[in-house]
């Protein structure tokens, strides 16, 4: 049941029966203690100048600019809504009661 949902959450009651129901937030509260970053939300001024928010939006940015997604052309977008379009007639005709 490994990798599953279920498997998931067979382990998660486990872990709740041995070390409380409260075992994933200590969890959180422990890693949020033991960081002194601030992450993205932090409004400290870092060392390259910037607020976590300021940065956050940076690395966003990056991360568009490196997408491997390309724009669609003219005749990409017209094919699509063409099949858009038949998709809906095909599922009236399916739909409607014969003659």
């Amino acid at each position: 049941m490994s990798g599953t949902i279920a498997g998931g959450k067979k382990a998660a009651k486990t872990n709740k029966e041995k070390h409380g129901k409260d075992y994933y937030a200590n969890i959180g509260r422990k890693g949020g203690k033991a960081s002194g970053t601030g992450g993205f939300a932090s409004n400290k001024i870092g060392k390259d100048g910037l607020t976590g928010l300021e940065r956050a939006k940076l690395a966003g940015q990056k991360g568009g600019l490196k997408s491997r997604r390309k724009a669609w052309t003219e005749k990409q977008r017209q094919e699509h809504h063409a099949a858009k379009k038949l998709q809906v007639v095909l599922a009236n005709f399916i739909e409607s009661p014969e003659v």
